[in-house]
């Protein structure tokens, strides 16, 4: 049986790694507007092209957040039963 101390840092991370994931969906979101529009005014600019590195980077560190949180979601499958006590008859 693990640890009680265990499962609660699982669901710690579980929390932070959502938090981290919405912030890196954010910057996703910001460096793929900017690149686009850095893009579309000036082509192959040096400004196009950091923005697009920003965006890669993003991808990336959303893509490794997704991966950790889905691997942590998975191992951690035990949840604990909430059992209704029991009924007892009354005469």
């Amino acid at each position: 049986m693990a640890p009680k101390s265990e499962y609660l840092m699982s669901l710690r991370a579980v929390r932070q790694l959502r938090r981290t994931r919405v912030f890196y969906t954010g910057g996703v979101l910001l460096w793929a507007v900017t690149a686009f529009w850095t893009g579309w005014t000036h082509p192959g600019s040096r400004q196009m092209w950091v923005s697009l590195l920003f965006l890669v980077v993003f991808t990336g560190l959303l893509a490794a957040t997704s991966l950790w949180l889905h691997r942590l979601q998975t191992t951690s499958g035990h949840k604990p039963a909430h059992h209704a006590a029991p009924r007892r008859a009354t005469a």
